[in-house]
């Protein structure tokens, strides 16, 4: 969810703060220069008005000055405050979108891996919801620009995105219910011959905070999974999910010895142990490689009608379903990992 505070946000950048004009005064001699502004303009904190002094919105009697430069009373100081960059997150930006399917109620998203879906530490700008609010300004009024589900920023795949508050309800009620479904297809490591199901929770890593892992303290996950072909070293495998934890299908495919083939994150030192161990694959990691590519499937237009119920349908009343016309599957991470072969 997007915190309430970042809603205003979407309807326009936030407007720049006038310059203000000060005099440094003299018990403040002897001191940095941002020692001395973090005490009159206690409202901003230290490092950003480094920050600031460093991008040259700081002058010292009309000269830019270091952080670090010493002041003696008496000197004027202008600065002109700027909006940090979470104020700024929410705009339009420019960016291409592959569109599978729009009508009036919503949009189809194919989305490709590298591209972040909603802005936030680290990313803010650049994201598919900044794309979103260029392609249809609209969208500014709905909750989080109308994006019902997320996925991962190196998860490629259809993400749907409603264009009226009705619709918004009714897809994520939908989910809630999962009377709509998410499949994903990965190529991981190891042969897996029959059909399965990982039902283990979902939570911070311990000690590598930018992970998720396996933890009895995390979030209830279910992931079901069925084989599509496999080889000797490698499967293609059909996920669904009945919960929508971060980094689900790669923690979970993880965690039984089958990492995602090209996982810079998750096929570390110990999965690809229990992928050796498993499934006879080659603990190096190298020998993993994706059966040739499958022909693109053709792109699917069904007529998406939310009806009286809300639920999208096709033409002859049956549950519509969309697939991404251009990829393998609709999960994969970045191209060439590992020396685990090519995308």
């Amino acid at each position: 969810m997007i915190p309430e505070k970042n809603a205003a946000h979407y309807k326009g950048t936030s407007p720049q703060a006038a310059s203000r004009s000060l005099v440094v005064p003299g018990d403040c001699a002897g001191q940095r220069l941002d020692q001395a502004l973090s005490r009159l303009l206690p409202e901003y904190s230290r490092s950003r008005l480094q920050q600031w002094m460093r991008d040259g919105h700081v002058l010292l009697d009309g000269a830019r000055a270091a952080p670090k430069t010493r002041v003696f009373g008496g000197e004027r100081v202008t600065v002109a405050p700027q909006p940090d960059a979470e104020s700024l997150a929410f705009r339009g930006e420019d960016i291409p979108l592959d569109i599978a399917y729009e009508d009036d109620s919503l949009l189809v998203i194919d989305k490709p891996a590298g591209l972040v879906v909603h802005p936030g530490s680290g990313n803010w700008s650049g994201t598919l919801l900044n794309a979103l609010l260029s392609h249809a300004p609209a969208l500014a009024a709905l909750p989080r620009a109308g994006i019902v589900h997320r996925l991962d920023k190196d998860t490629s795949g259809l993400l749907v995105v409603a264009k009226t508050l009705v619709a918004q309800t009714a897809l994520v009620r939908q989910l809630q219910a999962r009377t709509m479904g998410r499949e994903y297809d990965a190529l991981v490591c190891g042969p897996v011959a029959k059909a399965g199901r990982v039902e283990a929770p979902i939570g911070r890593h311990p000690v590598e905070r930018t992970r998720m892992a396996v933890v009895a303290s995390g979030k209830p996950a279910v992931t079901e999974f069925e084989p599509r072909e496999h080889g000797a070293e490698w499967s293609w495998l059909r996920c669904r999910l009945q919960s929508g934890r971060t980094h689900q299908i790669r923690v979970h495919l993880a965690s039984i010895g089958h990492p995602l083939i090209g996982d810079p994150v998750y096929l570390d030192r110990r999965a690809r142990a229990l992928a050796a161990a498993g499934a006879g694959v080659s603990a190096a990691g190298a020998a993993c490689r994706p059966p040739d590519p499958v022909p693109s499937r053709q792109r699917r237009q069904p007529n998406l009608d939310l009806g009286a119920s809300g639920r999208p349908a096709d033409a002859a009343g049956q549950p519509a379903r969309c697939l991404s016309p251009t990829r393998t599957g609709s999960f994969r991470t970045g191209p060439r990992r590992r020396g685990c072969g090519r995308w």
